[in-house]
């Protein structure tokens, strides 16, 4: 008939009305045999933004739902078809599973949607689950969802669900699947509770162990009365909360482990338990409030509105499944916050805050500078001598690991190492910043000046120390042998290595990323070292005590489960800067790494390869590369770092514009605050 009619308009001469293709394609929902599933398909596709610029998603939304509101045919007939659909479908694992980890664990998770992303899953149509998937085919389609606003989502299933309308046939049929829900994911929760893993992070886990076996006797219960009650009106359901606080004296206990897991470490396994342990108990009370509200009409409106926001969510969290990007966010947001605290901890002993921390740090970043000159020299006779690749990068590795091993036991300061640890530590006061109240922004300043004065000692005891003892040792070694310590050519190329103009700046932000890396890395054996109980284990090795003797065994074991995350952050860290360039020389690739210290060496042995007869503007050149190199070194890992923290921390900082204020406003008042300790500190020392 339409056709006819646009036919009969165009032998008229009238013009055809544009043709509404959403008002077409839901028009197409009266037919009593239309295809839901490819209808729904072919709405999902009419709403999507047709490209990033489209914004009007929204407005199409909407204006689905005024067509569904304003013409009770049109809803009625769309109501039934999808509420049938739905009522149809085996919905188990909607209700279970959707946006919730699943039990085959990380590393099982990880390779399913790898191997998705390579070879689609096939989709059983009779599973809603996997109808989702049919109808929102692109992965995408949970960023444009997100955006839509949650009020409109609630017109959409008002109009899919009114209260009058949740004791039909079609509805009855879900409510019994959400009833089997329950009892599935209350006995999933009821199988943490004999779990190892939870035992051996909890030391009060057999006080809290009963919860969690009398959460499924109770789900029983309550889906057994409230079965009886759907089937005859007259008798009384439960209300559902005495389930209710079962599963919150659950969720509390698996809240402490979470806690304790912050200060003795945690695992990867055990954050996918307390996460799908959370996430289950979650959905649990969500069923609960949702099959509880029908039963009575005053609260049936409740129940749509809580059919909506859980439907909103599982809808997104399904899209979502195979986005391993936040797969991995969701899962180690946990771990990585354990690893950051390690390195704000670490940072805090980097800042100084009085003018004895102050001489501390000159003094270690001297006797760094010192091993920093020595390092340079064998990683340069160890070029010279041409090895096989490998065996120069396992040289290279060793020189520059063992080195930073060696300083770190000395407690001496690397420059560079300080930003990814110090970053954790002003992250940690971002996230507590009231930019309201002038104390917390003036003790921010307070901490961001300390950490600037911190930085430019190290930096300056690393470079002053590192470029006289380079020289001297390359001065005397020539005196003493008669011969040049570094040839001419070398000189020539160590002073090309630092052309700002070259690949400089591109492999100091090379480092720059190591150095972020090595500061994870601390943090991560760190906390495996707690959660491992590597003390312990080393205090009970046999041999160590005969040797040693028990106590001394187990100093030793306190020894190193203390320094472990230093020991081989540092030793990762060397072996990345040792390997990077012969990696680059395989691959074909310009990689390589530059580091202020080394390059502040490097300088120095420059200089007596040319018996001290560059010119001063070759000098100045080479200086601005070494300045420049360490500004990308820390601009990099700092910057890396702050991100990090912020993101494990859940941190979404908005104040920065307050924060720039106050900073400038101390460096206009008090500048020597960034250089020195302040005076006050000195003089509250000087009379205690």
């Amino acid at each position: 008939m339409k056709r006819i009619r646009e036919i009969i308009e165009w032998l008229l001469g009238k013009p055809a009305a544009p043709s509404d293709p959403l008002l077409d394609t839901l028009n197409a929902f009266r037919d009593p045999q239309a295809d839901v599933l490819e209808l729904g398909r072919r709405l999902v596709g009419l709403l999507r933004p047709r490209n990033r610029r489209d914004g009007e998603f929204a407005e199409r939304y909407a204006a689905m739902i005024a067509h569904l509101e304003n013409d009770i045919t049109l809803r009625d007939a769309f109501r039934n078809h999808v509420v049938h659909f739905i009522a149809t479908r085996r919905l188990l694992t909607f209700f279970t599973d959707s946006g919730i980890l699943p039990g085959t664990g990380f590393f099982s998770e990880w390779w399913r949607i790898l191997w998705s992303h390579i070879l689609p899953e096939a989709p059983d149509e009779r599973r809603l689950k996997d109808c989702l998937h049919v109808v929102y085919d692109r992965s995408s389609d949970w960023r444009w969802l997100e955006q839509i606003p949650p009020e409109l989502s609630q017109r959409f299933w008002a109009v899919l669900a009114p209260a009058e309308e949740l004791h039909s046939i079609d509805w009855r049929g879900i409510q019994e699947q959400m009833l089997d829900s329950v009892l599935l994911l209350a006995h999933r929760v009821s199988g943490l509770g004999v779990d190892s893993e939870l035992m051996r992070a909890s030391t009060s886990f057999d006080e809290d162990r009963p919860s969690f076996i009398a959460l499924s006797a109770e789900a029983l219960d309550f889906v057994t009365r409230l079965r009886a009650a759907l089937n005859d009106p007259a008798q009384e359901p439960d209300d559902g909360s005495h389930l209710l606080v079962i599963a919150a004296q659950c969720r509390d206990s698996l809240q402490r482990i979470r806690k304790r897991a912050l200060t003795v470490g945690t695992s990867l396994h055990l954050s996918y338990l307390l996460k799908r342990g959370e996430q289950s108990l979650d959905r649990l009370a969500e069923l609960v409030d949702i099959l509880t509200a029908t039963r009575t009409a005053s609260t049936r409106r409740g129940a749509v509105e809580a059919w909506g926001a859980f439907a909103r969510e599982a809808f997104l969290a399904e899209n979502r499944r195979n986005s391993l990007p936040f797969y991995m966010t969701q899962l180690s947001r946990l771990l990585a916050v354990r690893v950051t605290e390690n390195a704000a901890r670490s940072g805090e002993h980097y800042i100084c805050e009085t003018p004895a921390d102050y001489g501390h740090m000159w003094r270690s970043a001297a006797g760094a500078g010192v091993l920093i000159g020595i390092m340079a020299l064998l990683k340069i006779k160890v070029a010279a001598l041409h090895s096989p690749l490998f065996v120069e990068a396992f040289l290279f590795s060793m020189i520059y690991g063992l080195g930073f091993v060696l300083i770190y036991l000395f407690g001496m300061t690397v420059a560079t190492k300080q930003p990814a640890m110090t970053a954790q530590t002003l992250a940690g006061l971002l996230g507590d910043l009231n930019p309201r109240r002038s104390a917390d922004l003036e003790r921010l300043v307070d901490v961001i000046a300390a950490v600037c004065r911190s930085q430019l000692a190290a930096i300056a005891g690393n470079v002053m120390v590192a470029l006289p003892v380079a020289i001297t040792i390359g001065y005397g070694i020539g005196r003493l042998s008669g011969k040049a310590a570094i040839e001419v050519g070398k000189g020539a190329h160590l002073l090309a290595d630092l052309d700002i103009l070259g690949w400089a700046l591109p492999h100091a932000a090379i480092a720059g990323f190591y150095l972020f890396l090595s500061g994870l890395i601390t943090g991560y054996f760190d906390n495996r070292a707690a959660y491992s109980e590597v003390a312990a284990r080393i205090g009970r090795l046999r041999w160590l005590q005969r040797l040693a003797g028990v106590r001394r065994a187990q100093g030793v074991g306190q020894y190193i489960q203390d320094r472990l995350g230093g020991i081989m952050g540092n030793l990762l860290f060397g072996c990345m800067l040792g390997s990077t360039g012969i990696i680059g020389i395989l691959l074909g690739l310009p990689l390589d790494i530059r580091h202020i210290a080394f390059a502040s060496a490097n300088l120095g042995y420059a200089l007596t390869a040319f018996d001290f007869s560059l010119s001063l503007k070759a000098v100045a050149w080479a200086a601005l590369g070494v300045a420049l190199i360490g500004l990308t070194n820390l601009a990099v890992s700092f910057t890396l770092a702050l991100r990090t923290a912020l993101g494990a921390r859940r941190i979404q900082f908005e104040h920065w514009g307050p924060l720039l204020a106050a900073i400038w406003q101390r460096l206009r008042r008090q500048p020597r605050s960034f250089l020195l300790p302040p005076r006050s500190a000195a003089n509250g020392e000087a009379g205690g």
